[in-house]
């Protein structure tokens, strides 16, 4: 692969360093945190509870969809939720996928990642729940930080409908998570 395209490539992910999570911004958070911030938090949240996991897991799969996952923020640039539901049903995967396509391109590796990006979307293996788990557990935890570091409590929707996880251990997690936010609430 010529130097020119590989530097092109690593410059959409790096791009993540520079592109802020807008749902925290739209939420009263100052300072957000980055689409890479999460996706480091994702990748490490999935390394910590495939220890936990009493299923066969392929590690390289789970750590390759988790560094993936958001990767076409890089080129649509994080849309928040509230903003995808006005759109038609798909779009946003159409989008994504496409940006895909655009980011790895004529990769010799671009048509493998894509195919794990993929799994990933469709959600069907068990890789790709732990990683869909991981994603949704590092944005509450996040909600916890935000709220004990700033006070915020534009961050109650996160909360006013519980979640429901794949894995056991996940559920667990962020049940507890759940019971220490209102416990602090309660001493507020």
């Amino acid at each position: 692969m010529e130097t020119t395209r590989l530097a092109e490539l690593l410059m959409h992910g790096n791009q993540l360093k520079r592109t802020a999570r807008t749902g925290w911004g739209q939420r009263g958070i100052l300072l957000p945190e980055s689409v890479a911030a999460h996706s480091y938090g994702v990748v490490y949240t999935a390394l910590i509870l495939a220890e936990l996991i009493d299923h066969p897991l392929d590690m390289a799969v789970v750590l390759t969809m988790a560094t993936l996952h958001d990767l076409p923020e890089g080129l649509t640039s994080d849309i928040p939720a509230p903003a995808w539901r006005l759109l038609p049903e798909g779009s946003k995967v159409i989008a994504e996928r496409t940006a895909m396509e655009q980011i790895l391109g004529d990769a010799p590796y671009g048509r493998r990642l894509l195919g794990v990006w993929e799994a990933l979307v469709l959600n069907e293996s068990a890789e790709a729940r732990l990683v869909h788990d991981a994603d949704k557990l590092d944005q509450f935890l996040q909600a916890v930080v935000y709220e004990r570091q700033t006070g915020n409590r534009q961050l109650d929707e996160f909360w006013s409908k519980p979640h429901r996880f794949h894995f056991a251990q996940s559920q667990d997690l962020y049940d507890w998570l759940r019971r220490q936010r209102d416990q602090s609430a309660d001493q507020d």
